[in-house]
């Protein structure tokens, strides 16, 4: 197998130094000096890992490779997991490209063995930067040989967002800021922002990543955090300022998608949950990751604080709901009673209490010192993908295309919201106001007075469009509270 060095990488000899008529070597005479020495050109520098071959890996190979099920056993996400090799042992020899199977398997012209398969292969120029640094030793220049290749990558500049979207997108995330006048929509490489009194287009916050999971305000209302990413190749949490939509701080970046953020009862922390099945907490202030919880077997669809502060209680896809240390990351308790991915969770007001929704068509409240079951809250037709807490009411968003309004302390169901023709993933409350948000696949926002139920309004969150439909003066309500 031919292998081609760059030219800047390639050293002449030096030539041997002109003789005179004795046979020594000359030093030169008065009318001709001697030759100069040519000036050593130097060896090309090795490729940085952290910032050239990681990228590479995060992108091209992390999917398969990653973490959870690895395809051969072979993990990339870190490091020290890239060196220490697969199911058939070492796939790179430091130093010797030749006999290194990762090299091999990436320059090979055969579709069935090349690396990545079933997706464009690498360029040239990244296969021959993978092979330069393999040759010169694959050496290590990131922060810790442990952490994660997507933690060591620079944020991301992201392309802009379509001037006018050809389609609405999926509405996976909502939020209203904290004075009720402004409610705040996960779009396509953006977040735009609403008037939810008439469904006007205020603003778009840019350089996002293409899918936005979740958003929240700071309870000051001067940051909006941010879960994004592109499934199984990013994963990003960012704050942003919600005034002229500039990027204040990039926490992290992810192998896979962020899924939810929360801040803290008092703003002065951030919660993040992950597909790569962590829940990190970050000091808003600094940025600092200062609590990593790596408990659950399955991605982090929902976190939530508890009003006290001290706790986080979580929703996962490996069917469990967990409770944790907020300051520590210790678990506390995990609650098992879905038998089916549970999606979303919620303390009580005081804290001693979880609700938790999912798969399984109902709510689960449950205590949150000892995870015993104390009630479940049924009537749905499919998943139940949302769950809030607020105000003494209980209010959820499901698949069924309706959002609904419970009693805290009896459990009742006050009203049902109906009017979505497809799935309800999303929904927002503010107290304030009395409103409630509710976003669906077909990219549907609704905004409804919870006092009476009545529509709001109704608005295709995309920017282009002309899809804004406001409720009628005598708006009909939503349907009453059943017997």
């Amino acid at each position: 197998m031919s292998v081609s060095i760059p030219a800047d990488a390639i050293r002449a000899e030096d030539p041997p130094p002109a003789e005179n008529t004795a046979g020594q070597a000359s030093s030169g005479t008065p009318d001709q000096p001697a030759a100069e020495k040519p000036a050593e050109q130097p060896a090309a520098p090795a490729p940085s890992f952290k910032n050239e071959i990681a990228p590479i890996f995060v992108g091209k190979c992390i999917a398969c490779h990653g973490q959870q099920e690895p395809k051969g056993e072979y993990q990339l996400h870190n490091y020290e997991s890239l060196m220490k090799g697969g199911a058939s042992g070492s796939a790179l020899v430091a130093g010797k490209p030749d006999d290194s199977e990762i090299v091999r398997l990436l320059e090979s012209t055969d579709a069935d063995e090349r690396m990545p398969k079933e997706a464009d292969a690498l360029s040239a120029e990244q296969v021959a930067l993978v092979r330069r640094w393999v040759a010169a030793g694959a050496p290590f220049d990131g922060p810790d040989p442990k952490a994660p290749l997507a933690s060591m990558l620079p944020a991301r500049v992201h392309a802009d967002p379509p001037a006018a979207y050809p389609v609405a997108v999926p509405i996976t995330a909502l939020a209203f800021n904290p004075d009720g006048g402004v409610l705040a929509v996960g779009g396509y490489r953006e977040i735009t922002l609403w008037n939810p009194t008439d469904g006007a287009l205020v603003s778009r916050i840019k350089n996002v990543a293409e899918r936005v999971y979740a958003l929240e305000y700071s309870p000051d209302g001067k940051l909006l955090a941010a879960a994004t990413g592109l499934p199984g190749s990013l994963g990003e949490v960012r704050l942003y300022n919600p005034a002229d939509g500039s990027l204040v701080r990039h926490l992290v970046s992810l192998a896979d998608v962020a899924c939810d953020v929360t801040f803290s009862p008092d703003g002065t922390k951030l919660a993040a949950a992950a597909a790569d099945r962590s829940i990190r907490v970050f000091d808003v202030a600094t940025g600092a990751e200062e609590v990593l919880i790596e408990d659950h077997a399955d991605w982090v669809l929902g976190l939530a604080w508890s009003p006290d502060g001290t706790k986080l209680v979580s929703a996962s896809r490996d069917k469990t709901s967990k409770v944790f240390d907020s300051k520590t990351g210790d678990a506390i308790i995990t609650y098992s009673g879905h038998g089916e991915p549970v999606y979303a969770a919620a303390f009580s007001p005081d804290s001693t209490q979880v609700y938790s929704a999912g798969r399984d068509r109902k709510i689960h409240q449950w205590q949150a010192t000892d995870a015993k079951a104390l009630a479940q809250i049924g009537g749905y037709g499919l998943d139940v993908f949302g769950v809030l807490v607020q105000a003494g009411q209980i209010f959820s968003c499901s698949a069924d295309m309706t959002a609904r309004q419970h009693g805290l302390e009896q459990r009742n169901e006050v009203r049902v919201f109906s009017g979505h023709t497809d799935w309800v993933y999303a929904l927002a409350y503010h107290d304030g106001t009395k409103r409630l948000a509710t976003g669906s696949f077909d990219g549907e926002v609704r905004v409804w007075n919870v006092v009476d139920g009545a529509l709001v309004v109704a608005f295709k969150a995309a920017p282009g469009t002309a899809a804004v439909a406001a409720a009628p003066a005598v708006a009909a309500p939503a349907e009453p509270a059943k017997p």
